[in-house]
């Protein structure tokens, strides 16, 4: 009997330890090394895998229909990879829009210039309408279509 409650007092003390070392499984490394994680709270739409996830959805009738509009292959296996990356490259090119007309604005409003006679030769020279107050937006679009091409 002593010998036995020896041997589980033994056990218990080099088991202790060896328990405590060892980090949680969630803890620590992330589960895909080498792949950027998504912050917390962060919505499908930021995040272009977890939109096609939730587009595929579950059920076997959504996941054929998934399939069949993004496979590009035979058996339409890599319609994951697709949506994602058509995804991605959608976001990309509407960063670079904005980036763009983001520029074409500011690029405006210093060729507008402050003066009263610069804002006249201004809309001058982009306006359209009868009174040329949308000379500041055909600006902008022209610019930014330039600064795309």
């Amino acid at each position: 009997m002593t010998r036995t409650l020896i041997v589980i007092a033994a056990f218990l003390t080099l088991s202790v330890p060896a328990a405590l070392a060892v980090p949680p499984a969630d803890k620590g490394k992330p589960e895909n090394p080498g792949k950027s994680q998504s912050a917390p709270g962060q919505s499908a739409e930021k995040n272009a895998a977890k939109a096609c996830k939730a587009e595929r959805g579950t059920t076997a009738q959504s996941i054929e229909a998934f399939k069949q509009k993004y496979g590009t292959n035979a058996n339409k296996a890599n319609a994951f990879g697709k949506c994602v990356s058509g995804r991605a490259k959608a976001k990309k090119e509407a960063a670079a829009e904005d980036a763009a007309e983001e520029n074409a604005a500011k690029k405006c409003k210093a060729e507008r210039g402050a003066t009263a006679q610069s804002v006249e030769a201004f809309k001058q020279k982009y306006g359209t309408n009868a009174n040329k107050a949308n000379a500041f937006g055909k600006c902008v679009s022209k610019l930014s279509k330039q600064e795309t091409s």
